[in-house]
């Protein structure tokens, strides 16, 4: 007889990436759809043991994947002082297209945040992830018409959006943080590691994502010690949606794509946070990486 706490975990895992893929659409970032990711996982855990039998487990988790990235873009809109957008629902016709469809698939997380909310989760729920309408119609608890007008209007936008020149200014980073950033890769490419945990602040924490957490200096030393055991990785100074980020890739592929990527944080000259992708490289597909020249 099947344990459904020991199923339910296994689902869990296989479903991580997909999950991961609809949060990091709807929040704009592969690494804000990670922390939505993980509010999602612990509200499902917390829930499972009083649901009773899930006819539709993946739909549920889907629904409460759903529900911590609205509450994630209700928090940011009101840090920044705008109110979050509203969709007018009518219902249109909503013959499919395999050209929306390849566009939505192909769109930016930067293009799809500047669809409405609606539109957005509709779209990706369809046309990304492949869910059915009546699917995301119990997932966004609304109705088939009004899932069909979104994603028509979300097509549409997209197609609209796709067709206007790139203007967005290169990101840039601080001298002082590009000075951090390139002596830290270049002393673990160096495999100094001594030198980097003299870098770590007192209360130095590190996420290894999907594995592990550590916190302060003698616990982070280990962090470091299981890297000095490996040889699969050669790290480059960059961006990962718009932070301070080193990119890994291959060290016999230096210049192929990224397998994963790491997130630093500084106080003054003490690494102050690591946030390690290494058992999570499913982010990397969202993810925008950008090396430094």
């Amino acid at each position: 007889m099947s344990d459904p706490k020991a199923e339910f975990e296994r689902l869990l895992a296989e479903l991580r990436p997909k999950l991961h893929r609809y949060c990091a659409r709807m929040t704009g970032s592969s690494v804000d759809g990670e922390d939505v990711l993980q509010e999602t996982l612990v509200k499902a855990i917390e829930a499972f043991p009083h649901t009773g039998p899930l006819v539709n487990a993946e739909g549920w988790l889907f629904r409460i994947a759903h529900n911590a990235a609205m509450d994630f873009l209700r928090r940011r809109a009101r840090q920044q002082g705008v109110q979050a957008d509203e969709q007018e629902l009518e219902t249109v016709a909503d013959p499919d297209s395999e050209i929306e469809r390849r566009q939505v698939t192909a769109a930016s997380l930067r293009t799809l945040m500047r669809l409405p909310v609606a539109q957005r989760s509709s779209v990706i729920l369809m046309d990304v992830l492949g869910h059915s309408l009546e699917e995301i119609s119990a997932v966004l608890d609304s109705t088939v018409p009004a899932v069909k007008a979104n994603l028509h209007r979300g097509r549409q936008r997209l197609l609209e959006l796709a067709a206007e020149p790139e203007d967005r200014p290169p990101p840039v980073l601080a001298d002082a943080d590009r000075r951090r950033l390139a002596a830290y890769v270049a002393r673990f490419n160096a495999r100094d590691f001594d030198a980097l945990r003299a870098q770590l602040a007192d209360d130095v924490k590190v996420e290894v994502v999907n594995r592990t957490r550590l916190n302060g200096r003698t616990e982070v030393g280990r962090y470091f010690g299981n890297y000095s055991q490996s040889n699969d990785w050669h790290l480059v100074p960059g961006l990962a949606d718009g932070r301070p980020a080193i990119i890994v890739r291959s060290p016999d592929q230096p210049s192929g794509p990224p397998i994963y990527f790491m997130l630093v944080d500084w106080a003054d000259d003490r690494l102050l946070k690591v946030r390690d992708f290494r058992y999570a490289r499913y982010a990397t597909a969202d993810a925008e990486l950008i090396d430094f020249p």
